[in-house]
């Protein structure tokens, strides 16, 4: 071999060894990069009491009807749908780009008319493969088997996230039952004060303007019912809707009292983050676009293809169909030589799309941790504050007792009475808007810490 032969082929090789080292650089560097955003968190700033270990979602509640829900949803819901098409889109995308590294062929037979008014037949069998030498084909399949694993992430998350939507929903409604209980108790007792006026007013023991305040209260509260009830018509339609359900006379299961739902246990953040969904499909975007970075830099190499014909050509169909035709077999060897920087800019656009991943990867994290931390610090503090709130309520009680009694007794007038009335029944909206704030933090906390539903 000619020694300039050898110094083409020395350079190749050298060249061929940069790009696979960098690829290696790139992986390690990779990995590097995220195992220490994740090292960086030792522990969670708040601490958790009676927290307890649960391996999915829906364990944080243990009823059988809203399990029921939560698989209706995952069957029937369109969007997950459509992203379970996009992870067979996924498939077949890699299957199309293993097909580059096999051979294909192709067959031909055409007719044309000869000079003497004869046909003549012409049939040609072609074979072509392209030999894989940077293993640039093999690139291309490992960034499709990345992409389909990061598309099965993202299917993951959004089924996640459709479990915890249908139990958010499934709360509210119970917490609109809950509002329009207690306004149809207010509204027992402002009628009740009603009919004590009169009967005061009707012996001369109190004044019309008692009478008309009352009667106010009594039609700011039916105007509140009003409202709770049609927001309860809207979250049973909001809760079908995310169900997939199209029949007009579906009717939800009762729902009356607030269930208890476990508070999820936090452990070590590398563990927490690590279990969720949208963390890995990020991370597998990483992995795709660095195997993107090696195919682009390997379109800058020359390329091999082998290629057979079997042909012939005759006047007679059945001898160009059935006789025994020629073999021709050559060799291809094409090199990009200049393409106006196309693919050098390729390569500094897939360079660019893999660290446009590490920032979303990055900020993604920054996101979960908050997303955890938020969780964690809200539980505490709305238990502190139902702790509160009902040690107002309990008092409150008391005094409109007292009240109800000084008012029999002409000791204190119907203004008085219908506040620390009103009070009394403000505060016991506001502890069962504290329980459903808290309970639905739990199934957002839980979220947070990677739980989900079973693949």
């Amino acid at each position: 071999m000619k020694p300039v032969y050898l110094l083409r082929l020395f350079t190749i090789v050298a060249f061929l060894g940069g790009i696979s080292a960098c690829q290696h650089i790139e992986t390690t560097e990779s990995d590097n990069r995220i195992k220490h955003d994740l090292t960086t968190l030792q522990q969670w700033q708040t601490g958790q009491t009676q927290a307890q270990t649960v391996v999915e979602l829906v364990d944080l509640l243990a009823i059988p009807e809203l399990n029921k829900l939560v698989n209706q949803g995952l069957k029937n819901n369109p969007d997950i749908q459509k992203i379970a098409l996009a992870v067979q889109t996924a498939y077949l995308q890699k299957k199309i780009t293993r097909s580059d590294g096999l051979p294909s062929t192709q067959l031909e037979f055409d007719t044309n008319p000869s000079q003497d008014n004869h046909t003549a037949y012409n049939s040609r069998l072609l074979v072509s493969w392209e030999l894989d030498l940077w293993q640039r084909i093999a690139d291309s399949v490992r960034r499709d088997e990345m992409t389909i694993a990061q598309v099965q992430s993202n299917y993951q998350a959004a089924r996640d996230a459709l479990a915890a939507d249908i139990m958010r929903n499934w709360l509210t409604i119970i917490f609109q039952q809950q509002l329009i209980k207690t306004e149809k108790q207010r509204l027992l007792v402002l009628k009740s004060n009603q009919n004590i006026i009169l009967k005061r007013y009707r012996v001369g023991l109190g004044q019309l303007e008692d009478l008309d305040t009352a009667n106010s209260s009594i039609a700011s509260t039916q105007g509140t019912l009003v409202k709770y009830e049609e927001e309860l018509a809207n979250a049973r339609r909001n809760l079908k809707q995310i169900l997939g359900e199209l029949a007009t006379d579906y009717h939800l299961p009762a729902i009356s009292n607030f269930p208890d739902i476990i508070i999820p246990l936090a452990t070590k953040p590398q563990y927490d983050l690590a279990r969720r969904p949208d963390l890995q499909a990020i991370y597998y975007e990483i992995l795709a676009q660095q195997y993107a970075v090696s195919v682009a830099y390997k379109m800058l190499l020359p390329r091999f293809s082998l290629s057979a014909s079997l042909g012939d050509s005759g006047s007679d169909l059945s001898d160009v169909l059935f006789k025994s035709p020629a073999w021709n077999l050559l060799g291809n060897l094409t090199a990009p030589l200049y393409q106006g920087g196309r693919l050098r800019a390729e390569v500094e656009i897939a360079e660019l799309d893999r660290e446009q991943a590490f920032l979303n990867y990055k900020e993604q994290l920054l996101k979960a941790v908050y997303e955890v931390e938020t969780g964690l610090s809200r539980e505490q503090a709305l238990e502190n504050q139902q702790t509160h709130i009902r040690e107002a309520l309990s008092n409150a009680r008391r005094s409109a007792a007292h009240y109800q009694l000084k008012y029999r007794k002409g000791l204190v007038d119907v203004l008085d009475l219908l506040t620390v009335q009103q009070k009394t029944f403000d505060l016991q909206i506001q502890v069962k808007q504290i329980i459903y704030q808290q309970l639905t933090n739990r199934i957002d906390l839980g979220l947070a810490l990677g739980l989900g539903v079973a693949k």
